[in-house]
């Protein structure tokens, strides 16, 4: 248990690092001189580099001890986030937050790797419960920003506090030992031809919800400026509802991922987060209906993640390399939707942002479809 509870605390740091980006948008364009436009391609490139961090990753730990290769990560992030507050031009943000995204990709693919070697075919419990943790790191985010927040609204002391965090918890994965590879004695590193039809859908499936996720928690404290009305420290709150919401959601996913098949699970999860949205679609501009959207969002998208990588693990062998795949179409999501709706939400109106996500999930109900109609495959 004692590696179980490291990655749980490095993922409430990579959460409070994921949730970062979005709400400090507007202080980071004004800190740079520029348009929200512009500043949107953060979104891409920090997510480009957590794309060569995760593809990289996958592989690293296949070859090498987990927990060394983690602390390398965590310190990159630490130190690229407290360089932050000093980058006053684009383009030296650019630099520094996709160091800080090819981290938090070596992150997640170990974290979600490694916690499956350490417990096999008994993991989906612990995955829930990690990806819980994610959770509740990025609600703390914008609980600490609302705090922080002074008069002249610097966003410095978050960036610094969270570079700061980042080297101790190094220091302690560093000194676990890590968890021996999933691997049969005969394989040989290849994916079988057969799987190959089925991390294609996964890999889409998880590139349109990660696009969903990051566009909503990215955008969301603009948005509430914006059309709702709302004050900073009031948007930091409607993004902090969002995120209580996703993390009770993983909590509570915890025993209903013994209780209830992961298909199941999905069905209702994804149904669940289309509904939330149509909440908004109908009164765009009310803030009480985007307090409610972002509860409901945030609570049915929650399990998603950890659910799908459950269900493709009981359909095949994941191995560092598959889910380096699967972290690859994820950041795919990640770096095309945010940016898109960065493009159009000055010059259409905040409310492209809420039709662009209803439809990015309507494109996951979709493939879900395909992949719950798809037979099951004998597992070598």
């Amino acid at each position: 248990m004692i590696p179980t509870a490291a990655y749980f605390i490095v993922f409430i740091l990579l959460g409070i690092v994921t949730a970062s980006l979005g709400p400090t948008l507007p202080f980071l364009a004004e800190q740079t001189a520029r348009e929200l436009s512009e500043v949107s391609i953060l979104f891409t490139m920090r997510s480009l580099g957590y794309m060569l961090g995760s593809f990289l990753g996958g592989r690293l730990y296949d070859r090498f001890r987990g927990h060394p290769i983690m602390a390398a990560a965590l310190l990159a992030i630490g130190a690229s986030l407290l360089l932050v507050p000093f980058s006053t031009t684009l383009w030296t943000l650019i630099a520094v937050l996709s160091i800080t995204g090819a981290g938090e990709g070596v992150l997640d693919v170990g974290g979600n790797t490694l916690l499956s070697w350490q417990h096999r075919e008994r993991v989906a419990p612990y995955m829930n419960g990690l990806h819980f943790f994610f959770g509740l790191g990025a609600f703390l985010f914008p609980v600490i920003l609302a705090q922080l927040l002074g008069p002249e609204e610097d966003v410095s002391q978050a960036y610094w506090l969270m570079g700061l965090l980042a080297f101790p918890v190094a220091l302690g994965i560093a000194r676990v030992r890590s968890p021996s590879p999933q691997r049969d004695p005969a394989d040989d590193g290849r994916i079988p031809r057969a799987h190959w039809g089925l991390i294609a859908l996964l890999v889409l499936f998880f590139c349109l919800y990660v696009g969903g996720e990051v566009s909503y928690a990215g955008w969301v404290f603009t948005y509430a400026v914006e059309a709702g009305g709302a004050g900073s420290e009031t948007a930091a709150y409607v993004t902090a509802v969002f995120w209580v919401s996703f993390t009770a959601a993983r909590l509570i996913s915890i025993p209903l991922g013994s209780w209830l098949r992961p298909g199941q699970i999905l069905l209702i999860d994804v149904t669940g987060a289309v509904l939330s949205l149509a909440v908004l679609l109908v009164w765009p501009q009310d803030l009480r209906a985007l307090w409610i959207a972002s509860a409901g969002f945030g609570f049915f998208i929650a399990s998603i993640f950890p659910t799908m990588i459950t269900f493709a693990g009981r359909r095949m062998p994941v191995s560092g390399k598959v889910t380096g795949f699967f972290f690859l179409g994820a950041t795919a999501g990640a770096m095309t939707l945010p940016w898109l709706i960065g493009q159009f939400f000055e010059r259409v109106g905040p409310t492209f942002m809420m039709w662009a996500l209803a439809a990015d999930m309507l494109a996951v109900a979709l493939v879900l479809a395909i992949l719950l109609r798809r037979p099951v495959e004998a597992k070598p």
